[in-house]
């Protein structure tokens, strides 16, 4: 399993888990409840029934107490363990208990004279760990028992048997359970359908990467068939400021905009004339102000194309110089890009130790001479100091590599920090 499957497994997981452990107390207590509901339910319905049964219900008669009295007597033991039948003024009319009914009815609350309009009830834990439940049931006249004026109260006690609260704790667990499985479950569905989704999102995210990247190469390769060294070049100053980069600390994203504008620093020397640009010796005035216009031509080339926005900052900022003498703005110190910054170290490293039509190529110590000496004016000494320590390595490994081998070497930085 690769890392992200396992991370995915994980994150999937442990979702599952905390919502099945939300879930599942939510899931006991709304089945107790209902089981709470149902027996009350039934225990009205079947009073009402017994009441009707003893003319209990029309408790404003004369013999409204000998009848509440007789249901009383009746429905206690049964349903109820304790029962209270009053008349619509609230006076007591009956009372009967169960013995167990009795031997609970001082740890039951007293109240006031009935004056509820709808029932209810109460669940109650005593002391000793009995459960009862207490019902509160208005008395209507009509056939259904439940519209028309009220005409009495009914209270209940019942004390819950062992084998029925053992039967709602089971349904309870068993509605619990049930929630935990299906959290569990979905998870287990749910992983490979993002294990999917997601590989086929980084394979999408890898072609999209493939053809920029392929469509970057192919403007590098446009330039170098105007230019001879260019595509080497772009390969070896990406890798170098890569290299740089990482010494510095930047991010991924950085990275990418760097090695981007690193490779096509020089995408504007497409529009200058081959008698200047391949010219073997030194560029006179008026032939150098042309090939300064390079910058702004590839300033306009990268410019309004979304993955190459990133690469703005080198192709505009990579001729500026620490101490604002360079081109095109003037820039100097922290106002250039440091992406600008780090590319200039590495872009004239590689052309003083590379052969050009006007020149030969300068040994290590010769190069890092020069780069030295211009610590502070044209480059960052920030910049400078932390290429110092690798630039050997650079320097040998790059003598090494033609244009096939380098491209590797930038292919790897290119799979590190593009993902």
């Amino acid at each position: 399993m690769n890392s992200f499957k396992k991370r995915t497994a994980i994150r999937i997981a442990a979702v599952s888990i905390v919502l099945a452990a939300v879930a599942s107390p939510l899931a006991w207590l709304v089945a107790q409840e209902h089981a709470e509901e149902a027996t009350v339910s039934l225990a009205i319905e079947e009073t009402r029934r017994l009441l009707g049964r003893f003319d209990a219900v029309e408790l404003g008669q004369p013999d409204a107490k000998e009848h509440a009295a007789e249901a009383a007597d009746i429905i206690s033991g049964g349903i109820f363990d304790i029962v209270e039948i009053y008349d619509a003024t609230g006076a007591k009319l009956a009372t009967a208990m169960s013995e167990e009914g009795k031997a609970i009815e001082n740890l039951l609350p007293k109240h006031g004279r009935p004056a509820y309009t709808s029932a209810s009830y109460l669940s109650v834990k005593l002391g000793d760990s009995r459960w009862i439940l207490r019902i509160f049931v208005p008395l209507h006249a009509s056939s259904d028992g439940k519209t028309g004026g009220i005409t009495g109260y009914f209270e209940g006690v019942r004390v819950v048997p062992d084998w029925q609260h053992q039967q709602m704790i089971s349904n309870a667990l068993s509605a619990a359970l049930m929630v935990v499985l299906a959290s569990l479950l979905c998870g287990a569905a749910i992983y490979p359908v993002v294990v999917h989704l997601s590989a086929d999102n980084e394979r999408k995210a890898r072609e999209v990467l493939d053809s920029h990247i392929s469509i970057m190469e192919a403007l590098g390769r446009a330039v170098a068939k105007r230019d001879s060294d260019t595509g080497a070049h772009n390969y070896r100053v990406a890798w170098i400021a890569a290299r740089i980069a990482e010494r510095l600390g930047l991010n991924s994203v950085e990275m990418q905009s760097l090695i981007i504008g690193s490779f096509l620093h020089d995408v504007g020397k497409i529009g200058i004339s081959d008698s200047i640009l391949l010219k073997p010796g030194k560029l006179d005035d008026e032939e150098f102000k042309i090939m300064r216009t390079h910058v702004m031509q590839g300033e306009e080339i990268v410019s309004g194309i979304g993955w190459l926005d990133g690469a703005y900052a080198v192709v505009a900022g990579h001729h500026e110089k620490w101490n604002g003498s360079g081109y095109p703005r003037q820039l100097a110190g922290e106002a250039i890009p440091l992406a600008a910054r780090i590319f200039a170290v590495a872009d004239v490293f590689d052309a003083l130790c590379s052969k050009r039509p006007y020149k030969e190529p300068m040994g290590f110590d010769a190069a890092m001479a020069i780069l030295n000496k211009d610590s502070g004016s044209h480059f960052d000494p920030n910049v400078l100091a932390a290429f110092n320590p690798i630039a050997r390595e650079a320097f040998d490994r790059l003598a090494m590599c033609d244009e096939y081998a380098v491209r590797k070497l930038l292919e790897g930085q290119i799979q590190t920090h593009f993902g």
